[in-house]
């Protein structure tokens, strides 16, 4: 009876001893993510934090991590080894108890005090009654372009809309209306005043207010062209695994597709990537020029990949020729343009880039990009077409970079970047406007000469006009409000289908095919990769590709094409060389390229190099 109570006794000292070690161990993570979370991502909201927490890594490098690992897993070791130490000097000693008791009640407290603090700070209760709730503001201010008469002059203007990666009208000096002490955009600051960007009489930069549903860059470009937000219930950067994106929906490309333009998208990344190319495909049947395009199409060299694709050095590059190439043609033209290099977490550095603010890599980079966007308009208005051509710059969202802007004023309205140039229309009023980015949609056709009836698209209205916008009508804190809550007509324009990709595979709407990574191959110095089992191919196909990247955002994704095998397999080796023969899982992913250029992926595997 004497061994059971002792047994007993031990038995409930181990379990308190790994209760309290657990519990302590959770709050400094949690307490410890927390802090990194507010520090890394100023003004976060809670639409921001579902965003980061359910999207992929791409957009976080290395750095990134590190600085978790070093803020939150760290001290959380520290503290477990602190904790053994403490238990181990007490195990034989009456306050053993009292101890494990304190290290309880203490991990439970700061654990508590700090989600608490979060949960204020997130507004989490109203984010989750929000989502809970169903508005008509959407239903009730929405207008359809089906359902109102849009006259084109005689004479069809091309469109040159380029979307800028973060940028902002904070970025410039105080002077210029940006809150920045030094101006890190003088060359933008300048285009924007000579030209349009609806700041009335005064010399203050203006843009637009970034809404629920509109702050990453497929939801930004999705806003700015349909007028509408990207606001359902799957996460914005999954759009790719839909059969259709907003099938309900008349956007920009759709009015010119109508209209006989020509239309491309040019860009340094994977169009695939949170549904741009079946967006840009579906509303306007664009020509998608994007990173896959270029390396098959031998403008850049197949094992060339930097930042996300590559730089806005060769994107500029690209577009003199391909503007170039769609002057030529008897058809108006749409170019449009997303730049990549002021992405966060800092930018990417390119051999233009000044070092005229030190150490500051993004305001560097900042600097890089004015010059750059600047020299291309330049350039542009010197060509023939110029004069029958209306170019938009506009920054897509404001900027997801950690610490670059913590320390303007909190009373500084934020905003992004905005300018038309060579616009065909006439303002009619000189009242500095305030406005949203789904105000770009029908400002963009006025801008073209168009006519709209009744100034109003989306939920936009044209800025040309003196119809008030949903902003000025409401004020922009009901407008936010009501934008966050759920929508009948979004739910019914979008047309989610929550089981897409199983029913594509199962109607044999999408190929497919088994992929197999064999083991590291030292002689050879490769991982063999084979593709095999495939079924549902289209009529023709015009490649079988490889994706292949280690870090977990994807920064050293390389293409590889496979060569056909006489079993009617495909294969290729990784060359690790390629990868600093770098130690650990290599991520790879296969597709499909058809006669038209759209990928399909078949199936993942892993490679492994120890």
């Amino acid at each position: 009876m004497r061994n059971l109570s002792v047994f007993v006794k031990a038995f409930f000292r181990i379990l308190f001893t790994i209760l309290a070690v657990l519990l302590a161990v959770l709050a400094t993570v949690i307490t410890c993510s927390l802090r990194w979370m507010f520090d890394t991502w100023s003004n976060l909201t809670m639409d921001e934090l579902i965003y980061h927490l359910t999207s992929p890594l791409d957009g976080t490098n290395d750095a990134m991590i590190r600085e978790y690992i070093d803020t939150c897993i760290v001290p959380a070791v520290i503290v477990l080894l602190f904790l053994l130490v403490l238990f181990a000097a007490f195990r034989k000693k009456k306050r053993y108890y009292i101890v494990m008791a304190g290290a309880i009640v203490l991990s439970v407290s700061v654990g508590a005090l700090s989600v608490r603090g979060a949960w204020q700070d997130l507004d989490v209760g109203n984010y989750v009654a929000d989502r809970g709730t169903y508005s008509t503001f959407i239903d009730d201010n929405y207008v359809s372009p089906s359902d109102v008469e849009l006259t084109f002059p005689q004479e069809k203007r091309n469109l040159i809309y380029i979307f800028l990666e973060s940028m902002e009208t904070t970025y410039a000096d105080t002077q210029s209306g940006g809150a920045f002490d030094r101006n890190v955009i003088p060359e933008l600051t300048q285009i924007a005043q000579e030209n349009e960007d609806f700041s009335g009489e005064t010399a203050d930069l203006n843009g637009g207010y970034s809404m629920p549903g509109t702050t990453w860059t497929i939801g930004a470009m999705f806003a700015q062209t349909s007028g509408l937000p990207l606001s359902v219930s799957i996460d914005g950067n999954s759009m790719d695994t839909q059969t259709s994106f907003f099938a309900g929906a008349v956007t920009l490309g759709d009015i010119l597709e109508s209209q006989g333009y020509s239309q491309t998208l040019l860009i340094g990344s994977d169009a695939a990537f949170g549904g741009r190319e079946l967006y840009f495909t579906e509303h306007g049947n664009y020509e998608m020029m994007d990173y896959k395009y270029a390396v098959q199409n031998g403008l850049i060299p197949e094992d060339y990949h930097v930042w996300w694709g590559y730089e806005d050095e060769k994107l500029f590059e690209f577009a003199r020729q391909k503007v170039t190439e769609l002057a030529a043609q008897p058809e108006p033209f749409n170019l449009t343009m997303l730049t990549v290099d002021t992405h966060f977490e800092d930018g990417y550095v390119c051999e233009r880039c000044p070092q005229l603010y030190g150490d500051d890599q993004y305001s560097n980079v900042m600097r890089c990009s004015s010059r750059q966007v600047s020299a291309f308009v330049q350039w542009l208005q010197q060509q023939d077409f110029y004069e029958n051509t209306t170019i938009i710059l506009c920054g897509d969202h404001p900027t997801m970079d950690s610490d670059y802007c913590e320390d303007i004023d909190s009373g500084y309205t934020r905003k992004t970047y905005t300018a038309y140039i060579n616009a065909a229309a006439q303002k009619e009023t000189e009242t500095r406007r305030d406005f949203t980015t789904f105000d770009q949609f029908p400002t963009t056709l006025a801008a073209l000469g168009v006519q709209i009836e009744g100034n109003r698209l989306g939920l936009g209205t044209n800025l040309f006009s003196s119809e008030p916008t949903l902003t000025e009508r409401f004020g922009r804190e009901t407008e936010e409000r009501e934008l966050k809550k759920n929508s009948q007509l979004i739910e019914k324009l979008a047309d989610i289908d929550y089981d897409s990709e199983s029913l594509k595979v199962r109607e044999g709407r999408v190929p497919t095919g088994t992929v197999y990574a064999d083991p590291y191959l030292r002689d050879i110095g490769g991982i063999p990769v084979t593709v095999t089992d495939l079924a549902n191919l289209p009529d023709e196909v015009q490649s079988v590709q490889i994706a292949v990247w280690t870090n977990e955002d994807q920064s050293d994704l390389q293409w590889i094409q496979l060569g056909a095998r006489e079993d009617g397999s495909f294969g290729a080796n990784i060359n690790v060389a390629n990868y600093g023969f770098k130690l650990g899982v290599y991520y790879i992913d296969a597709y499909i390229v058809d006669s038209t250029g759209t990928p399909y992926m078949i199936g993942q595997a892993t490679g492994y190099v120890d």
